[in-house]
C-alpha cells in the first residue's frame, strides 16, 4: 500500500507563503502522477497541480498558476507545494495524491486519475 504524509500546513496572512512536503513511501508501486488537491468548505475539491512522467512534466489549475510551484526530488520521494502570495481563496485542506497508472496530460488534475490519497493538512490564509 502506498503511504503519502503532508506536512507544512498552517495559517499565514495575505501575501505569505508556505511550503507543504508530502513524504512518498511506494513500497514496489510505480507511481506515474503525483499532485496536490485542495478541498474548501462549502466546495468541490480543487487539482492544483501535478508532476509527472518521472517529474519532467507539471501542470496547474488556473487560480493558482504563477504563484504556485510544485516540484519532487530526485528519487521521488518527497514532493513539494511552494505556495506564495497566498490569498484566503487558498484557504483548504490540501492533500497529497499519486497516481497507480499513467495519466494523460489533459486529465492530471482529474482526481478520479488517482488511488491513494494522504490525510491532508490545513492551510489558512487569513485577510
Amino acid at each position: 500500500q502506498v503511504q503519502l504524509v503532508e506536512s507544512g500546513g498552517g495559517s499565514v496572512q495575505t501575501g505569505g507563503s508556505l511550503t507543504l512536503s508530502c513524504a512518498v513511501s511506494n513500497y514496489g508501486y510505480i507511481l506515474y502522477s503525483l499532485a496536490w488537491f485542495r478541498e474548501a468548505p462549502g466546495k468541490e475539491r480543487e487539482g492544483v497541480a501535478a508532476i509527472y512522467t518521472g517529474g519532467r512534466y507539471t501542470s496547474y489549475a488556473a487560480s493558482v498558476k504563477g504563484r504556485f510551484t510544485i516540484s519532487q526530488d530526485g528519487a521521488g520521494i518527497t514532493m513539494y507545494l511552494q505556495m506564495n502570495s497566498l490569498k484566503p481563496e487558498d484557504t483548504a485542506i490540501y492533500y497529497c495524491v499519486a497516481a497507480r497508472f499513467p495519466v494523460d496530460s489533459d486529465s492530471v488534475l482529474s482526481e478520479v486519475k488517482y488511488h491513494f490519497w494522504g490525510q491532508g493538512t490545513q492551510v489558512t490564509v487569513s485577510s
